[in-house]
């Protein structure tokens, strides 16, 4: 590798360059023994996203129509505490919420495969926090995900 092909490997990251080096990092999920695609590989961030806004769209709704009878700050906290309860409901009884039903997503535990509600309150309240949501792995989990050893995959 010249200096060159060196200095210019910054844009496109350091894993690309890696891969052009001859290392092999494999495909998202291959370490948890998922498909590389079609039912039961990890979910791509784009569907997550889209199940995350449906959630939270239903929340604020929710929140905004039964509650607070308006829109105001009173009405982003009622939508938290509503998303939360949603997801812990919902994620740890039938492993999934209405957004990633609709994206056909499902949350797994990594050694029983079914959510327990523990896991799920957990996860949850990670997820509501943010921060840890923002954190990814190689794999394409987020540092909720790891800790509550579950893990987002397609139905």
């Amino acid at each position: 590798m010249d200096n060159r092909h060196a200095i210019g490997s910054w844009l496109s990251g350091p894993r690309a360059a890696a891969e052009e080096a001859g290392v092999d990092f494999g495909y998202r999920g291959e370490q948890l023994g998922l498909p590389e695609s079609g039912p039961g590989s990890i979910a791509r961030p784009g569907r997550r996203l889209g199940a995350l806004a449906v959630d939270w769209g239903l929340c604020l709704l929710i929140a905004y129509g039964l509650i607070t009878d308006g829109y105001g700050q009173a009405t982003g906290n009622w939508a938290l505490l509503i998303f939360f309860a949603l997801g812990v409901l919902t994620v740890g009884t039938i492993g999934s919420t209405p957004g990633k039903r609709l994206f056909g997503l499902r949350v797994l535990a990594l050694d029983t495969g079914t959510v327990n509600p523990l896991r799920a309150l957990l996860r949850t309240a990670l997820l509501c926090v943010a921060l840890p949501a923002l954190i990814w792995d190689r794999d394409g989990r987020g540092l909720h995900d790891r800790l509550a050893r579950t893990v987002e995959v397609r139905i």
